[in-house]
């Protein structure tokens, strides 16, 4: 078996007040004192020592990784910690995002730079030619030959790096987004003759967004199109509702003038017919993200209909509105293009419906400006409505799951739920 010994107290020093090394005679001894016998240890004696007070080793920290972070590591990419001052700090990889917690361990950690293994400590064959297994443990006392009592110990130093006491576990997390939307609405675009009051200051480019929202960067660029961000003039911006709403209408309109099928939209003329109206740039940006490229037709294009319907909708339901729900649907069916269907869907996280009077109702309410608390965030949805079915609220709360933390088990924290008719409905605790 490996023989490490450990290092001698620290009344083991001699008198010039250097560290006292163990000796092969005081490897021979302890061995006599463990009452073993040589023949059945390794020929290799590692003595490891506690670090100096010259080695510094505060920037070592030990961290648990899972299959995705090595596989990352593996091909050579890199994992970044994220967080401003006031942020807790989270672990990225190129698609996914971790939160970081200490945690204590049980029994301190050694950390010896070019510790050997068992196998690494002989220099007999450890290995059986026939199984492969380690047979040098298993000989007999007996069994052994004067030409072991004619191998000699080596005895080698080994200096301790660190000892851990702790370590950091990685849970994954869905990314933070809320960061990047909230720096993007500082200086959301409403036209060039708005842009002498914008603070350039505030103005970020791409990469100064990637470094400092939470999340990597697969889902950065997922966020950049879920707020519907692009680059103009060198910066990240999104534009002001009620500007994007004029832009996306008068593209939209341009089907109806030229009488394009839905998937036959001309991206060249769209752009051109918008000469002097918009920039250049804005207008391909918001074409290249409410269209796809339509299948089987080279150079034409189909607008999303989903997002198309979602800022339609927006541009009706102001704050502190609220609506018959067949009057909106009819006026949001009559704001889209000829052939678009508006899907109540579409209202994910952007309205709520209210169908528990005697005329049912719909208004405003976009998950991008509740509380990021999920406490507080759920004294404000049940405020707002007293009960809620489970698919109604998960676009307010999807946002607090994990890969091991579903809407389902939030509702059962922070919530109870009650059976109507059928139906299950989840109310305020308190």
């Amino acid at each position: 078996m490996e023989d490490v010994m450990e290092e001698p107290s620290h009344m083991e020093v001699e008198q010039d007040d250097e560290l006292y090394y163990r000796t092969l005679e005081d490897v021979k001894g302890i061995i006599k004192h463990a009452k073993l016998d040589e023949r059945n240890l390794t020929h290799i004696t590692q003595a490891i020592y506690y670090p100096s007070a010259e080695i510094i080793s505060d920037n070592l920290k030990l961290l648990e990784l899972d299959d995705h972070m090595i596989k990352q590591i593996h091909e050579g990419k890199s994992l970044f910690f994220k967080g401003g001052h006031n942020e807790k700090v989270v672990l990225c990889t190129d698609e996914k995002t971790y939160d970081i917690k200490a945690a204590e361990i049980s029994n301190s950690l050694l950390l010896v730079p070019e510790l050997k293994y068992a196998a690494a400590t002989s220099t007999s064959p450890l290995k059986s030619p026939r199984t492969g297994n380690n047979t040098s443990l298993e000989r007999s006392l007996n069994d052994s030959a004067d030409d072991d009592l004619l191998m000699e110990r080596t005895l080698e130093q080994k200096k301790i790096l660190k000892i851990f006491h702790e370590y950091f576990e990685c849970r994954e997390i869905r990314p933070r987004f809320r960061k990047l939307g909230d720096l993007l609405q500082l200086t959301r675009y409403a036209g060039p003759e708005h842009e002498e009051f914008i603070d350039r200051k505030l103005l970020f480019t791409f990469d100064q967004l990637l470094d400092t929202i939470q999340c990597s960067r697969k889902q950065f660029l997922e966020g950049l199109k879920q707020y519907r961000a692009m680059e103009f003039e060198g910066w990240m911006r999104v534009l002001e509702c009620e500007y994007e709403y004029r832009i996306v209408n008068l593209m939209v309109g341009i089907i109806s003038e030229n009488s394009w099928p839905l998937d036959e939209v001309e991206r060249e003329e769209t752009i051109n017919a918008l000469e002097g109206i918009a920039p250049k740039q804005i207008v391909e940006g918001l074409f290249d993200l409410y269209t796809i490229a339509t299948e089987g037709k080279e150079n034409r294009f189909t607008y999303k209909e989903e997002l198309v319907a979602r800022i339609v909708a927006q541009n009706i339901l102001q704050p502190g509105l609220k609506f018959r729900v067949d009057e909106f649907l009819s006026t949001w069916q009559e704001a889209v293009p000829e052939g678009m269907k508006c899907d109540e869907k579409y209202l994910r996280g952007l309205g709520i419906f209210d169908k528990e009077g005697a005329v049912p109702c719909i208004r405003s309410l976009a998950e991008d400006n509740l509380p990021l608390n999920i406490h507080d965030r759920m004294r404000l949805l049940f405020k707002t409505k007293s009960k809620w079915t489970l698919e109604e609220i998960e676009p307010y709360i999807e946002c607090f799951t994990t890969p091991v933390l579903s809407v389902s088990t939030l509702m059962a924290k922070h919530a109870r739920s009650l059976m109507e008719n059928g139906v299950r409905y989840y109310v305020t605790k308190h």
